[in-house]
């Protein structure tokens, strides 16, 4: 009798530790995906944005991404994606007022799968509080859009950010990025963070390092298993593949696992989705 009470509470003991490691064993990964969707503009003639749009939205329904930050777009566009992608929910403003004029860099996630906790966004520039503003040697006014989000699964909150570097100025760049790690520390210390963007840097450029040093991972660099091509701008096609370059890139912090990372060459039969392509990785926060 003894020995069989014995036995029942070591099972009970094995069982608890086992129950007890078990949500991080079990910790559900987050799809995130970044996206260049280019800009509504009339000169693209056949990669009009009014050609392009339903293609985008059935893309993006189709793969799921949990998180999803997209670049280049103007406000009209803003309106499309929230109506054909009525699964998220959107966050953003334009770069040139704050409201709606000029190019926005939203944050889209998944509303049954998180909670809105708080969001903002700032311009990148000497001045972040000012939107509208270009920022040290800049061509264009760039912004940042964040937002901390609380899973519904589990309570765990994080961070993500979403940006597009300027395409001109180095400095900006990589004041651009310095001035991101700031926000982190600012606005989620011991949160897991994640950034994703258009950076306009190839792989060896000094922004990324920056955000190395400052305690990010590139996805792209230290994923498990990687599929697609090592470039995703292509401008509709047109590149040389010899010019085609990678300057989409997602960012996390120390600790978080990447399992998967592709860079999707998917090409809709009537066109293209952009001159960018999206990267998708799939992530695990521990």
């Amino acid at each position: 009798m003894k020995h069989r009470t014995l036995l029942t509470c070591m099972c009970g003991l094995i069982l608890f530790g086992s129950c007890k490691d078990q949500p991080t064993q079990n910790e559900q990964p987050l799809e995130v995906m970044t996206f260049n969707i280019r800009l509504d503009a009339p000169s693209d003639s056949a990669n009009n944005w009014k050609y392009r749009k339903d293609n985008v939205c059935k893309m993006i329904a189709y793969y799921q991404p949990d998180l999803l930050g997209m670049q280049e777009v103007c406000h009209n566009q803003m309106e499309d994606l929230k109506l054909g992608l009525p699964q998220y929910t959107a966050l953003g403003v334009g770069r040139d007022d704050g409201k709606e004029a000029g190019e926005y860099c939203p944050v889209f996630f998944k509303t049954d799968r998180f909670t809105l906790v708080e969001h903002g966004n700032f311009s990148l520039s000497e001045q972040p509080e000012t939107i509208g503003v270009r920022g040290w040697d800049a061509s264009y006014n760039r912004i940042t859009t964040w937002a901390i989000l609380q899973k519904k699964s589990d309570g765990k909150k994080l961070v993500f950010f979403n940006t597009h570097l300027d395409n001109d100025g180095k400095t900006a760049r990589k004041e651009g990025v310095q001035l991101i790690l700031n926000k982190i520390k600012e606005t989620a210390p011991h949160m897991p963070a994640i950034i994703t963007g258009d950076f306009n840097c190839t792989p060896g450029e000094a922004p990324l390092q920056t955000l190395e040093k400052g305690g990010m991972k590139n996805t792209s660099k230290v994923a498990t298993v990687m599929y697609g091509p090592s470039w995703s701008f292509h401008d509709f096609g047109r590149l040389p593949m010899e010019k085609r370059v990678l300057l989409d890139y997602v960012f996390v912090t120390n600790g978080t696992k990447t399992d998967r990372y592709r860079v999707i060459q998917d090409t809709p039969e009537n066109g293209f989705l952009s001159d960018h392509n999206p990267v998708l990785v799939n992530i695990t926060l521990q």
